[in-house]
């Protein structure tokens, strides 16, 4: 039988072929015992475009031209030569380069098509995406991003400073509105809800507390000239979501908040999307890690919860650093950051709030690793503080004022009271620096 390289080479090209025709690459990890790897890549290629485990009677080399998949790159890590044993299953890298044209803008189709049903077929793992310029211009991102955020709150150049009401859940409106007025007369910047808050549950209806917490931001500007954000969770069943929104805004909020994940990004982008909400977007990070946690499958952080909620609309998103009660491995902290931020076309930076204990012991070492474009996310450092919730966030404030004058917290703390006492109460082996503490 006569097979031409036309036909030979119909599913196959040079990652820079593959973006010239405007194809979408996806990133592979796989861990596998084969003795064909080209035949497993290619299998994975065409599960997620025109094939099949069979030949069926409607297929053709047109539509596989038009439709289907190329395999880009493939690389055995380490690349094994003859010298080469183990008894382990060899990691390879697998790049598919799929066409533009088999997307749209819905992120559900798009995470269908890169990660569909290949999902569930082993230790596989989708570790990057790699967009043509075209593609991600039909896409708008986050409306406000770094420099919006910056702009609405009027702080150019500082770290942001969010805080939770803590406890999570269990306050009334009443209880809450003190403690939001006591946390941003304090210093914080940006308040949200938490992630388990009810958007409209009957022991905090969403009225009540978007219009006595807007009450309270207007007096704390009234005294200090400073502005704060409510980021409300709005995150219900699909069907209510926007109402959510259009009802928070109606009632006064300045920022909405949504569980990205387990509402979906096509949530998310909605939102972003709709001309009649102007106000900046926290995308939560709750349940990302039953996608991304695995060193085997699921989805790589930085990819997930950077480059894909960005594109979705995310203004600022919640995420775990190094230094806090639930630390996450450096490199996972810096690639993420990156994904938040680094240049793309269009699409504007993306915030990363750090979060998990986020301490006053903490915040220089998150400043000297990733700068000073970040929000610092801490719950229990403001309202845990012995002296209360407006204590707490002048510490917290304290504690960024003395990282960028490049002071030790600690040196620092000899001068500002609460500054000190939390340090002491954070750790007693400090107390003996501070003449007040007791």
């Amino acid at each position: 039988m006569i097979r031409r390289l036309d036909e030979e080479n119909l599913t196959y090209a040079f990652p820079e072929v593959a973006f010239d025709e405007d194809y979408v690459i996806a990133t592979y990890q796989a861990k596998v015992q084969t003795k064909n790897i080209e035949k497993l890549a290619m299998a994975i290629a065409d599960e997620q475009t025109t094939g099949t485990w069979i030949k069926v009677g409607a297929d053709s080399m047109e539509k596989t031209r038009r439709f289907g998949s190329k395999l880009v790159a493939l690389y055995e890590v380490p690349d094994a030569g003859c010298d080469y044993q183990s008894d382990e299953p060899p990691l390879y890298i697998i790049q598919v380069a799929y066409p533009m044209a088999n997307f749209s803008t819905s992120m559900s189709a798009l995470l269908t098509i890169l990660f569909g049903n290949i999902s569930a077929s082993g230790m596989i793992r989708l570790i990057d995406v790699a967009f043509p310029k075209k593609f991600i211009a039909q896409f708008q991102g986050p409306k406000f991003g770094v420099e919006g955020l910056r702009k609405v709150l009027g702080v150019p150049d500082r770290p942001l400073l969010n805080a939770m009401i803590k406890p999570n859940i269990g306050w009334t409106s009443d209880e809450g509105a003190e403690l939001f007025y006591r946390a941003c007369k304090g210093g914080v910047d940006i308040i949200k809800d938490d992630e388990l808050m009810l958007a409209d549950g009957p022991f905090c209806p969403l009225k009540d507390r978007v219009t006595k917490f807007m009450e309270k931001e207007k007096q704390v500007f009234a005294e200090t000239g400073e502005r704060s954000l409510y980021a409300v969770n709005i995150s219900d069943s699909t069907g209510k979501v926007r109402d959510n929104a259009y009802r928070a805004l109606e009632y006064g909020t300045n920022c909405l908040m949504v569980n990205a994940y387990t509402t979906g990004f096509d949530t998310l982008k909605m939102l972003a999307d709709d001309p009649n909400i102007n106000v900046p977007i926290l995308a939560h990070v709750n349940f990302a890690g039953t996608m991304a946690a695995s060193t085997y499958t699921g989805i790589a952080a930085p990819l997930l919860i950077g480059k894909l909620t960005r594109l979705a609309g995310g203004d600022f998103q919640i995420n775990g650093h190094p230094y806090g009660k639930f630390p996450v491995p450096y490199k996972m902290f810096y690639r993420s950051f990156k994904f938040f931020t680094q240049p793309w076309w269009n699409i504007k930076p993306m915030m990363y709030a750090c979060s998990g204990g986020t301490t006053q012991l903490a915040v220089e070492k998150i400043l000297r690793d990733v700068g000073t474009d970040v929000i610092l996310a801490a719950g229990g450092g403001v309202h845990g503080h012995p002296d209360g919730s407006e204590a707490g966030a002048k510490s917290m404030r304290q504690a960024i004022d003395a990282a960028l004058a490049g002071v030790p917290v600690v040196e620092y703390a000899k001068d500002h009271p609460e500054l000190a006492r939390m340090l002491g109460f954070l750790n007693p082996d400090l107390r003996k620096n501070f003449d007040l503490m007791n």
